[in-house]
């Protein structure tokens, strides 16, 4: 049986039963699958779904403000995707008069569009015989294959690519792309594989050599860069600080409380009163009321967070954005910061 009759027929049986796979309108499976570019379908399957309540077709969310874009994507990571969606979703309301592009070129030009997504988009759209590359197929080619060459180098994006495209199905490259990602999101997975069910366990050299476990390769990881910021979490009558984070860094666009940058752990722990916070609070005396630490890592950083919360006199003015409580909970904001938000308006009268 030829590769993709085997892919074909295991999902025709198997293939599990996902929102986004009863319907062939690309604005759906364009939101589904930019969800799914760096999470889990169990994380990512409540945000579809709430998505796409909110907003159930282009001009929804076209016309949708920002800040409520972001805080429906709120705790799913990797914001500049949810800004890339409201960016293209305008564009294609208003220049391309609401019509989502219907070939793979065309939606390449789409800003946050990369050649996996819009293989994925055109093949199960569209039926255009393009081959879908994630981390899945990744896996279960270099197992199916054994195939060495690092799966993250030039020339592995290339050789994987140039495999993929030469296996696809002609007749149904839609559903082929879909098998073989489910096939390797539930049978071939990173560790606990189950090869006893595999479509393909007869013709796998991994299997037959007993190096499963050993693909794919991957070339070392980036350093991780630590970071050492200090968040105060100032209230007063009732009131918290937040600020837009506008620059071109983390989290641009959300929100979170004032803060201050240092270069080690040693500096974040110190008990000492900042030039920062001296700007917001002048010289008053303020107490700390609690303080909480936070480990977040992103792609190749790691936020080391310490967030103080302090109770601010009335008498002191304070020169940023004081906001209640109904207008923080309308905000987009970071996890940690929304983790000491539940707790501080839980266990405070804010």
């Amino acid at each position: 049986m030829k590769f993709s009759s085997r892919i074909l027929h295991w999902y025709s049986i198997n293939q599990r039963n996902l929102p986004w796979r009863s319907s062939k309108e690309a604005y759906k499976i364009w939101i589904s699958e930019i969800i799914l570019q760096q999470t889990r379908v169990a994380q990512g399957l409540s945000y579809y779904t709430n998505f796409i309540s909110t907003f159930p077709n282009i001009k929804d969310l076209a016309l949708a403000k920002e800040v409520d874009v972001l805080k429906l994507w709120q705790g799913l990571g990797y914001y500049s995707r949810a800004r890339n969606i409201h960016f293209t979703a305008k564009l294609i309301n208003s220049e391309l008069k609401g019509h989502f592009p219907d070939n793979y070129k065309d939606l390449l030009k789409l800003k946050g569009v990369g050649p996996y997504t819009a293989a994925a988009i055109s093949s199960i759209c569209y039926n255009e015989k393009r081959a879908v590359v994630d981390g899945n197929v990744y896996r279960v080619l270099a197992r199916v294959f054994n195939i060495k060459t690092p799966i993250n180098s030039t020339k592995g994006i290339k050789e994987f690519q140039e495999l993929a495209d030469s296996l696809i199905s002609e007749k149904d490259p839609g559903d082929y792309n879909q098998g073989l990602m489910e096939i390797g999101a539930t049978v071939c997975t990173p560790k606990k594989t189950d090869c006893s069910v595999c479509p393909l366990q007869t013709i796998c050299l991994a299997l037959s050599k007993g190096v499963v476990s050993d693909l794919p390769v991957k070339e070392k990881k980036l350093k991780v860069r630590n970071r050492y910021i200090n968040y105060y979490c100032l209230e007063q009558n009732h009131q918290i600080i937040m600020n837009k984070r506008v620059k071109k860094d983390i989290w641009q666009n959300l929100y979170d409380f004032p803060y201050d940058e240092y270069k080690s752990e040693e500096d974040l722990t110190k008990e000492h009163r900042s030039k920062h916070l001296i700007s917001l609070v002048g010289k008053n005396e303020c107490a700390i009321e609690k303080t909480r630490f936070y480990k977040h890592k992103l792609s190749h950083q790691l936020l080391n967070i310490k967030v103080q919360y302090i109770k601010i006199e009335n008498g002191v003015r304070l020169n940023q954005n004081l906001r209640t409580k109904n207008e923080i909970l309308k905000l987009p904001v970071p996890k940690p910061i929304e983790d000491f938000l539940m707790e501080i308006l839980k266990t405070n009268n804010i």
